[in-house]
């Protein structure tokens, strides 16, 4: 009987802004490190507004911790400057990407090439060098018309190369397996990792989620409502949710966890003890 692969579980961070939020990530990523997590993806700034954040990043943490797997769009860049990112990246050590279509820059009348053809690229130039991971939206994208429309676009980056997919956060688990479900009857076998979006702070997920095209359920919202500006009570509540959350998946044999830390490792860190991932599944 051909055993199951182990799960894998990463973490994200993002670029900071100035001397004081480097510093914070800094002594968030030491703490969450010591998680030992699979991998830690490095995301890549609205408009390419982190592009220069996003390299300097990834090299340093790749020279201290290693698996690290830096964001990566064409946006307005060249085929001659992607060709040259990625060879920086191959002698950096780097061998894990997550490709995305990335945003367009302001003023840029240029057309943007959607991920697949990122991915066909990074394949044609670099062949099998790098895992690529891309992003999938059991919610549905807020620019797919329907499932059908979504899927058929993640197919796409499927066809061309991609390894495994990591998806939009949310907060109800029936929306993952049910489209899940719907990719495999449509021949997508890649692992679709789960992202999990940790509750920290109720009015930045609810912009952020309006954004998106994230739902939090209506009873979830008016109970995270009521906590007003008890913060430590909101995030309290916040570890047990997604704690829940995550065993639901994990039990419903989800590949793994793809955490979005929003460079704060309080509450990453307690539902990761409280799920017991250092040991499990690995």
């Amino acid at each position: 009987m051909e055993a199951k692969p182990k799960k894998q579980y990463s973490i994200e961070f993002f670029p900071p802004k100035g001397k004081e939020g480097g510093a914070r990530l800094d002594l968030a990523f030491e703490k969450l490190l010591e998680l030992r997590p699979d991998f830690c993806s490095i995301t890549y700034g609205a408009n390419g507004s982190t592009k220069q954040g996003t390299k300097d990043l990834t090299y340093r943490y790749q020279q201290k911790a290693g698996n690290i797997a830096p964001h990566i769009s064409f946006g307005d860049a060249s085929e001659e400057d992607m060709g040259k990112l990625l060879q920086d990246y191959k002698s950096a050590g780097i061998r894990r990407l997550v490709v995305l279509r990335g945003d367009q820059s302001n003023g840029s009348s240029k057309k943007l090439p959607h991920a697949n053809e990122l991915v066909e690229f990074i394949r044609r130039e670099t062949r099998d060098l790098f895992h690529i991971d891309v992003a999938c939206y059991p919610e549905i994208h807020p620019e797919s018309e329907n499932i059908e429309r979504e899927v058929k676009y993640f197919k796409k980056k499927v066809d061309a190369g991609a390894n495994s997919a990591i998806t939009q956060y949310f907060y109800n688990p029936d929306s993952y397996f049910r489209y899940r479900d719907y990719c495999y009857d449509k021949g997508i076998r890649i692992p679709i990792v789960p992202g999990i979006m940790p509750i920290t702070n109720y009015q930045n997920l609810s912009r952020f989620s309006a954004n998106c095209g994230a739902e939090i359920p209506r009873w979830l919202r008016f109970r995270l409502e009521k906590f007003n500006d008890d913060k430590p009570a909101l995030q309290e509540f916040g570890v047990e949710v997604v704690t829940e959350l995550c065993e639901r998946l994990l039990s419903g044999d989800a590949p793994g966890l793809h955490f979005y830390s929003m460079n704060l490792a309080t509450s990453v860190a307690r539902v990761w003890d409280n799920l017991d991932l250092s040991k499990r599944g690995r």
